[in-house]
């Protein structure tokens, strides 16, 4: 081994709204005081359960386009929830738009968060 992961970054253009929608959608704290990152107004942090998410600010960020392979994914994350629908009606209220709901027989789902960056809720 090489390296250990210590974060997912993320580029967005408002890295207060979207840590604070990963903080709703995974609990944790934002903007944990932590050696490894300087906080301010282009960089915000989520420590959950193990896993750290950054956040950076991006001028003009372009948001990925799924399934568009001229703007793909860049990177997407898999989240296990106990049950899918409930979780799809808590992540839309939270601000996260569809991409794709399937065709109701498979265990996983896909949307955007508020910056446009696709995931998976994932059926445990």
């Amino acid at each position: 081994m090489i390296a250990k992961l210590q974060c997912v970054v993320l580029d967005c253009a408002d890295v207060v709204e979207l840590s604070r929608f990963y903080q709703s959608l995974l609990g944790g704290v934002v903007n944990q005081p932590d050696p490894r990152w300087s906080l301010g107004d282009g960089w915000a942090t989520l420590h959950t359960d193990g896993l750290v998410l950054a956040f950076q600010r991006v001028e003009d960020h372009q948001p990925p386009r799924w399934p568009d392979p001229a703007r793909p994914q860049q990177f997407h994350l898999d989240l296990g929830v106990p049950d899918l629908n409930r979780a799809q009606e808590d992540v839309l209220n939270l601000g996260a738009s569809l991409l794709d709901e399937g065709d109701g027989k498979r265990s996983w789902l896909n949307f955007a968060d508020p910056a446009g960056h696709p995931s998976c809720l994932v059926r445990d």
